[in-house]
C-alpha cells in the first residue's frame, strides 16, 4: 500500500509533536501507538535498540507481545537491516531466508534502521497481513521518522520491553 504524499507531513509533523512532550521509551512508546493506528497496513509495530551484538525492543504496538524482544544482529531481517545498514522490504516472508516468525498472520515487513552519525543504534521493525503491504513510500516515510528518533532510541533504556 502506498503512504499517499498529503499524509507524510502532518504524520511528521504529529511524531515532532510527540517527540517535544516525551522522550526515552515514552516517546517510542507513543510513537509506535500513532504510526500503528494512523496506518492500516502496518499490523505490528516495533523499535528495537542496537546493544553490542544484539538488537533489543524498547517498544511495540500490535494485537500481541513478540517472543522476539532480543535479537542478535547475525539473524533475521532485523538484524540484515542494521548488517547492512540499509532498509529492508519483504513482500512475502514465506520465501525469505533466514525470517524470523512472530505472528501466523505475518506476510509481509518492512525493516528500517534508526542512526546516529550514519551507523545504526536501532530500527523500526514493521510486520503486515498482506502480500507486499509496504512500498519505496513506506520506506522513504518511515526514513523520516527514524531521522526523528535518535535521541528518543539512545535515551530508552538497554533492556528490552515485555509490553506496550
Amino acid at each position: 500500500m502506498t503512504i499517499h504524499p498529503r499524509q507524510v507531513t502532518p504524520s511528521l509533523l504529529h511524531i515532532d509533536s510527540i517527540l517535544g512532550r516525551l522522550t526515552g521509551a515514552d516517546a517510542l512508546r507513543e510513537v509506535v501507538r500513532f504510526l500503528r493506528m494512523e496506518f492500516p497496513q502496518y499490523g505490528w509495530v516495533g523499535i528495537y535498540r542496537k546493544v553490542g551484538a544484539e538488537l533489543r525492543l524498547a517498544a511495540w504496538e500490535g494485537p500481541a507481545p513478540t517472543e522476539h524482544v532480543r535479537i542478535p544482529i547475525d539473524q533475521g531481517l532485523c538484524g540484515q537491516a542494521v548488517r547492512e545498514n540499509r532498509a529492508v522490504i519483504v513482500d512475502d516472508v514465506a520465501t525469505a531466508p533466514g525470517y524470523l516468525a512472530c505472528f501466523r498472520d505475518t506476510r509481509s515487513e518492512i525493516v528500517v534502521p534508526i542512526r546516529r552519525e550514519g551507523e545504526p543504534i536501532g530500527e523500526i521493525d514493521i510486520d503486515g497481513q498482506q502480500i507486499a503491504a509496504f512500498d519505496e513510500s513506506d520506506r522513504r516515510f518511515l526514513e523520516e521518522v527514524a531521522r526523528r528518533l535518535t535521541g528518543a532510541v539512545e535515551a530508552s533504556p538497554e533492556e528490552p520491553v515485555a509490553g506496550p
